[in-house]
């Protein structure tokens, strides 16, 4: 099999992204409002552990609270400004979710989720991808996010993202509260740390 190298910054549309999205790839993609592609690396043990502990959490209070639904990092969706993200967690309340038609649930979802969590990986520091995951952040905000949470393991630290306000940054909280977004929601950042 032939390894394909793709340099930083190759453009495609949205048309050529579901093309490739539809192919049984290996790798998870994403693609900027400005058509760049972006191939992830896939996520070591530790990262998705981690993650799975955050979507856990998350899915228990969504299953009690019945208000939204919840996403994992292999749903794209379809941003305003036309990029195709795919947040580690996501959160969509249930009538932005029940207004999409069943094509739109089945495909990429054409919206923004009301809350995201982005959790920082080994490969994301190794490569230096931690300006590019603010970057996300600040680009989620920018299209209708409420809140997001940029999760840094190594650093225990976390950096809250909220529509219309200046980012937070905490170093190694305990926990994290939904805030008026997902209000009773507590993450406990325990087994993350």
């Amino acid at each position: 099999m032939e390894t394909i190298s793709i340099p930083k910054g190759f453009r495609i549309t949205p048309e050529q992204f579901e093309q490739l999205a539809s192919a049984e790839q290996l790798t998870r993609m994403e693609l900027t409002k400005d058509g760049e592609l972006i191939i992830m690396s896939p996520t070591g043990g530790t990262a998705g552990r981690k993650n799975s502990r955050l979507i856990q959490q998350l899915r228990n209070w969504a299953d009690i609270e019945q208000k939204g639904e919840v996403f994992d990092s292999s749903t794209v969706f379809i941003l305003p400004n036309g990029a195709r993200r795919s947040p580690d967690v996501s959160w969509i309340k249930i009538d932005r979710w029940n207004q999409l038609t069943i094509a739109q649930q089945d495909g990429f979802p054409p919206l923004a989720p009301d809350f995201v969590i982005e959790l920082v990986s080994h490969s994301d520091i190794k490569n230096q991808r931690y300006s590019d995951l603010q970057a996300k952040m600040q680009e989620y905000l920018e299209n209708g996010v409420q809140l997001g949470w940029l999760i840094e393991p190594s650093a225990k630290t976390v950096e809250i993202y909220r529509l219309g306000q200046k980012r937070e940054i905490l170093n190694h909280p305990q926990t994290l509260s939904g805030e008026a977004v997902l209000p009773g929601f507590i993450l406990d950042l325990t087994e993350i740390w």
